[in-house]
């Protein structure tokens, strides 16, 4: 059995800790990505979506959790053997199966690839027979699942008065002006423009189809497919230039594939196939994410849209990057992006039969190229600020801020190429009740950048990887098994001598179903197995910017293109004038450097009951990766290196558990299937290399990767003797109603000091789903819940800390409804006094306060969530009926997406994490659509 062919293999006989994912389930969740439907349907699998922009709304993905620090966490993808570098760039209507290897006895054999888990993808093939054809289409409508919403005009100008009272300062705006803010009657200079609802739509259109044929004969067989996706942005677009170009952040993508198996001889068969991908990605002419900086940024009250003239607004005198959202969006160009790649591949499989039953030769060959290019084209109107008005005619006076520039244009390319061999050796035979196999595999691969390669050398220098990997497996009679399987492996990244390194995993099983016993007395018990693995599996990814650091880096000392004297050696006084130029270490050889190791076990149980009515699988799993590559923070400055050594010092232990359930019945007529998948992994920095520390609490070792850390607040200080009876706080002066911190070391001062772990961490430790099938006479109905938990983190950003940068930054409505009022302030401005020490929202700025802006868990929101995550809703016409239409099957189908999340936190969706919420949001979708089958 190859190792590469895991989906094909039963679960009975399986030892390891695999998972083989229903890809039908996949294809019920409408999206372009195959990463946004793992997440709560494959056990194992802890993913999130951080954006819905079409082109980047794909959901990143841990197998297993985070269990590094290093350069790469993320998993080794095969597509029919062949190592891609994303999920997403693959037609989910291709796949035949879809199994993720989790356990280090099933990843061992991929060597330096395997550390982080892997998955292996098989496309369909032809098989012998008429020509059979399946085409789907499907149209969606998508809306935001949560929309950040802003204060208006006149809120905004009332809020900012309060921010500058509450300090000690005059209001911005008197009552009048608040009026006119209200009234609209001078939009020139109180405009109260919602800038979110004019750049933005309320949904957008998805388009997706796909068309496959295969069939073929006896001695050749075929599969080929074509497929198209369009997802359009939300983003309104000037409809005077529509004719000209599109400013809209729309994706298109064109997939194809063709899988030709001929049999050469009744054991030889030569299997060629040809895949690829066109995609074009298109945003407004200033990018995606700068135009979220100025939706954030220009608030209600900056300008209009444009002035009463004509003439188009920007807000900030000094500053051509505060634009107005509207001309962001729509009159500074646009942008183009094309990816493509072309993906060739031969495999021989040849059946060896005549030497020994059972032996079979398998050789792939595959060669890939990948290229992306963008141009981006950015224009300017004429900008101009109101002046106030000509005291004689009321005529407003403008100045002219910033010129217009036509059309510019600028262009960029990348590009790569990469060679792939694997060979395989296997052997399957069976002796009575004595089941065996042994396989063995040689794989090497070669990736060179082929573009934009610039003047480094190594940039010219093929990244190479090769391997030699083994895989012995017995059982006896179905009941007791054991395997064993190694990697041996090089690497290109480490010194001679470091090269290789040696991965060894064993696994054992116990099939108690097939116990005499249990046969006898229990046979409702169809299966129950326990198993056991244990191993080492490597990583060489040590990140592009860290190649060969073994080797040192030398550049010269003279002046710099300015004729700075700072870069030259000065043997002289004063005038500089005994100056030498010469070569220092820009980097020091790490010539120790090898293998990060994940040392893996894990301890599972695999059952099946009631003639299959009820099927699960339940792993603990517990992982200690050393060897992590990182640089030696501990050296002091006095040492003297320009730059740090780096090495093998870092470590990290993962824990966790996951499983899934199936349970099937049928009542009456109605065929019931209930479903459930669960992944909890927790993780812990064991050694890092760090600055010396005071105190422990201070070290990132002993807390989670990527873990939080912040000022413990204990609300907010209720009056001036509450401030003098507190620990002095080290960010400016503070008054009533601002954040009072927990002095952690109690020296009497709060300053950096103090900041501990808070919080868990922004991505999610604990993913989980639910959901059920009921089929009925031609209706089927699917429904599924998603949920994330045990994941927190930190808000901040201009629209979080109110005025933090002056005018410049919204202000999220409902977060300052329980702000902190002082009654001085509240009977000057008319509004009601708060002074409630536990209030939401600290007093109010102009212009930032250092104290209130520092990270706590003032700030920290809990990114728990569920989510109706998917409701389809299907009808299989009748089979005479379709018969008559010369069809086999017809299927029409309604399905709804992300329909319903519920989460405490509600300003944006907290499934994204994002610390700021200025991105694209997340998605909801309805769909219709129809598979045929002739």
């Amino acid at each position: 059995m190859s190792l590469l062919v895991w989906g094909l293999k039963k679960k009975l006989t399986v030892t390891g800790a695999v998972t083989n994912v229903d890809v039908g389930e996949l294809k019920r969740f409408p999206t372009s990505n195959i990463s946004n439907a793992l997440a709560g349907n494959v056990p194992g699998i802890i993913a999130q979506q951080t954006s819905g922009q079409p082109g980047k709304n794909t959901s990143e993905f841990w197998i297993r959790g985070i269990s590094t620090f290093g350069a790469s966490s993320s998993a080794y993808i095969l597509v029919d053997g062949f190592e891609r570098s994303s999920l997403d760039e693959i037609n989910i209507e291709d796949i035949e199966s879809f199994t993720v290897l989790k356990d280090a006895s099933a990843t061992a054999i991929y060597g330096s690839k395997g550390a982080n888990g892997v998955v292996l993808i098989t496309t369909k093939r032809g098989k012998a027979g008429k020509i059979n054809i399946d085409a789907k289409v499907e149209t969606s409508y998508n809306t935001r699942t949560i929309t950040p919403k802003f204060v208006d005009g006149l809120t905004y100008a009332g809020l900012m008065n309060e921010a500058l009272v509450t300090r000690n300062k005059g209001v911005a705006y008197q009552p009048e002006e608040l009026e006119l803010f209200r009234t609209q009657m001078d939009p020139d200079f109180y405009p109260n423009v919602d800038w979110l609802d004019l750049i933005l739509k309320n949904g957008a259109w998805s388009y997706r189809a796909n068309l496959n044929m295969h069939g073929g004969g006896n001695t050749a067989r075929y599969y080929v497919s074509a497929s198209y996706t369009e997802d359009q942005g939300m983003y309104k677009t000037d409809e005077t230039l529509r004719k000209d170009y599109n400013t809209n952040a729309n994706y298109k993508r064109w997939n194809y594939r063709m899988n030709v198996d001929i049999d050469i001889t009744k054991s030889t068969i030569l299997k060629l196939g040809v895949a690829g991908s066109l995609a074009k990605r298109n945003s407004p002419g200033l990018g995606d994410d700068t135009l979220w900086g100025m939706l954030f940024g220009y608030n209600s009250i900056a300008s209009p849209v444009y002035y009463s003239n004509g003439y188009t607004p920007i807000s900030h005198r000094d500053n051509v990057n505060k634009l107005n959202p509207w001309v962001a969006s729509t009159q500074t160009g646009y942008n183009e992006n094309w990816d493509n790649n072309l993906q060739t591949n031969v495999t021989l499989e040849q059946k060896l039969d005549f030497i020994t039953k059972g032996l079979k030769f398998i050789g792939r060959f595959g060669y890939d190229t990948d290229n992306s290019n963008w141009i981006n084209r950015h224009r300017q109107p004429d900008l101009y600020k109101a002046n106030g008005r000509d005291q004689t005619t009321g005529e407003i006076i403008f100045d002219k801020m910033f010129s217009a520039y036509d059309m510019q244009q600028s262009s960029g390319s990348s590009g790569k190429r990469r060679e792939f061999l694997d060979l395989l050796l296997s052997w399957d035979r069976s002796v009575d009740n004595h089941h065996g196999g042994v396989t063995f595999r040689y794989t090497q691969d070669s990736e060179k950048r082929t573009v934009d390669i610039g003047s480094d050398i190594k940039n010219g220098v093929s990244k190479r990887n090769q391997g030699l990997a083994g895989r012995f497996t017995y059982n006896w009679n179905y009941r007791y098994f054991a395997d064993f399987n190694f990697g041996y492996t090089g690497s290109e990244n480490f010194a001679p001598g470091h090269q290789f390194g040696f991965f060894p995993a064993f696994s054992l099983a116990w099939n108690v179903a097939e116990e005499p016993f249990v046969k006898q007395h229990l046979k409702w018990m169809n299966m129950f197995k326990i198993r056991y693995s244990h191993g080492k599996v490597g990583n060489d990814n040590l990140g592009n910017e860290n190649r060969f650091p073994y080797l040192y880096t030398i550049a010269t000392t003279g002046y710099n293109d300015k004729g700075d004297p700072n870069y030259v050696y000065n043997w002289g006084f004063g005038d500089y004038k005994k100056q030498f130029i010469g070569a220092h270490y820009t980097q020091m050889a790490s010539t120790g450097v090898t293998w990060e190791i994940a040392t893996k076990d894990d301890l599972g149980i695999d059952f099946s009951l009631f003639n299959d009515k009820l099927t699960a699988t339940v792993d603990y799993f517990y992982e200690k990766r050393t060897g992590i590559f990182m640089p030696r923070e501990f050296l002091p400055e006095i040492a003297g290196l320009e730059s740090k050594p780096k090495a093998n010092v870092g470590a990290v232990k993962s824990r966790g558990f996951d499983g899934n359930f199936t349970y099937h019945q049928k009542l009456g007529k109605v065929d019931m299937t209930v479903r459930g998948n669960i992944t909890y992994s927790k993780n812990e920095v064991l050694e890092k290399d760090e600055e010396n520390q005071v105190y422990s609490y201070l070290y990132e070792r002993g807390y989670r990767v990527n873990q939080c850390k912040g000022l413990i607040s204990e609300g907010l200080f209720a009056n001036y003797d509450d401030i003098r009876n507190s620990p002095k706080q080290s960010w400016g002066t503070v008054q009533p109603g601002d954040i009072k911190y927990k002095d952690v070391n109690g020296d009497g001062i709060v300053n950096v000091q103090d900041k501990v772990a808070i919080g868990a961490t922004t991505k999610p430790n604990l993913i989980y789903g639910i959901g059920a099938s009921f089929a009925w006479e031609g209706f089927d109905i699917n429904i599924h819940f998603q949920g994330a938990g045990k994941s927190t983190f930190p808000i901040y950003g201009k629209c979080v800390y109110a005025f933090s940068e002056s005018d410049w930054g919204n202000i999220f409505k409902d977060m300052i409804n329980d702000r902190w009022v002082d009654a001085e302030t509240a009977v000057k401005l008319g509004i009601p006094a708060n002074e409630n020490p536990n209030a939401s929202y600290p007093r109010l700025s102009y212009g930032g306060n250092s104290n209130n802006q520092q990270t706590s868990t003032f700030w920290m929101r809990d990114g728990r969530y569920i989510r109706l995550k998917n409701l389809d809703i299907g009808y299989t016409l009748p089979k005479n009926f379709v018969n008559k239409l010369h069809f086999n099957n017809i299927r029409v189908y309604i399905t709804g997406s992300n329909l319903i999340t519920w989460s405490k936190f509600k300003t944006w969706d907290p499934e994204s994490a994002n610390p700021r919420g200025e991105d694209y949001p997340l998605t909801k979708s309805i769909t219709v659509g129809i598979t045929v089958n002739l």
